[in-house]
């Protein structure tokens, strides 16, 4: 016996099964938040002729779940290098999370602009109203 409470390998195998879990579950998160946008496309599409005001709304719920979903794959990835990385396997780790905060960062900056261009409309019309 050699004092170990768990093997390397059977750590390894653990941790592999919650990078998969992590994953699908960041998976499932990009895969509702789609389903649930195109759903509101066209059920607003159905409803009214115009659909530019309610589209940034679609589009900024839908980011929203996009940068949730990232997040987790890329806790996936992090979680995968944990035991006994390679060298490999961290320059792997570091383009992917470069990659995954670039597109995260992106996403974000664009939420914030919707959200801002959004309260912005919906300012106007009160605004205009108190002016007349």
């Amino acid at each position: 016996m050699s004092g170990e409470l768990v093997s390397e390998s059977g750590v390894r195998e653990m941790i592999g099964w919650l990078v998969h879990v992590i994953e699908a579950a960041g998976a499932l998160i990009i895969f509702v938040g789609a389903i649930w946008a195109f759903a509101r496309f066209a059920m607003t599409g159905l409803r009214k002729r115009s659909l530019i005001g309610e589209f940034n709304k679609i589009r900024l719920s839908l980011g929203r779940f996009l940068v949730l979903g990232l997040e987790f794959q890329l806790a996936g990835d992090v979680l995968r290098t944990a035991v006994a990385p390679s060298f490999t396997e961290i320059g792997q780790l570091a383009a992917i999370a470069a990659i995954r905060t670039i597109l995260n960062f992106f996403l974000t900056r664009e939420i914030a602009q919707e959200r801002a261009e959004i309260e912005r409309d919906q300012k106007a019309p009160v605004s205009r109203a108190a002016a007349a």
